[in-house]
């Protein structure tokens, strides 16, 4: 049975109840969530963990805005997301929300610099561009374009990139998916700075089960449902780990 999730409290950031998100295809239905409930407290990080096709990914899209749910409810602060107009969700991902993915999605033919400004010039209260790259050490890095960049730089341009408008919410997709070891544990390094340093709640999805030893709080999925929850006593730090 799935493990229920923590009571709400003042320090809850988004609260997401009963989620269900069925995909259909002609006369097939897919359940990829069945009824997941989840709080996210100010300044915590959680790890998702669980094989492709569990559900992490379509769990991260509802609460990013990114997709809307077939059934249940989600609220930001109190404020249900759900139901909520399209010009509330563009508000919502726009001012609230930074997302990493696996694949950096960077522009070919901007530098770092110009990359990270896409966001700070619609941003409601940025830091600069070089504020943003220096959180993740890239300051010498500035006017380098992604094909003059390594692949964990590139994956730390985006983090820059989805930190920049100093979102409350960090939401990465398998940011290490792509990446070797030592690669991944400096872009781990980095993600971990940003949680610490500027209190962001931070969710991070992944199949790799020795990085669930960073977080607070570790969220097993299998079959769209949350079907283990545990909480570290204590958050080791990337070099330690070993895969």
């Amino acid at each position: 049975m799935p493990t229920p999730s923590p009571a709400s409290s003042p320090s809850t950031v988004l609260e997401a109840r009963h989620l269900t998100r069925i995909f259909r295809m002609g006369t097939v239905e897919v359940a990829a969530l069945r009824g997941v409930d989840l709080d996210l407290a100010a300044g915590e990080l959680v790890v998702l963990l669980g094989p492709s096709g569990s559900g992490k990914s379509t769990l991260l899209n509802l609460l990013g805005g990114l997709d809307t749910p077939t059934e249940g409810e989600i609220r930001f602060h109190g404020d249900p997301l759900t139901g909520a107009s399209e010009r509330a969700f563009d508000r919502y991902r726009r001012e609230h929300v930074g997302f990493v993915f696996q694949f950096y999605n960077l522009i070919p033919s901007l530098t770092a610099r110009e990359n990270v400004a896409l966001v700070t010039e619609i941003a409601r209260d940025p830091m600069t561009p070089e504020e943003a790259l220096e959180m993740v050490h890239l300051g010498p890095r500035l006017d380098h374009f992604p094909a003059q960049l390594s692949g964990g730089e590139q994956q730390r341009v985006a983090i820059a990139r989805a930190i920049a408008k100093r979102p409350e919410l960090l939401l990465c997709d398998e940011p290490t998916g792509a990446l070797d070891r030592d690669t991944g544990i400096v872009v781990l390094e980095a993600i971990l700075r940003v949680n610490r340093e500027l209190g962001t709640t931070t969710a991070l999805i992944t199949h790799n089960a020795v990085i669930a030893d960073v977080a607070d709080r570790v969220l097993h999925f299998a079959d769209g449902q949350i079907v283990d929850s545990r909480t570290n006593t204590a958050r080791r730090s990337p070099a330690e780990l070993v895969w």
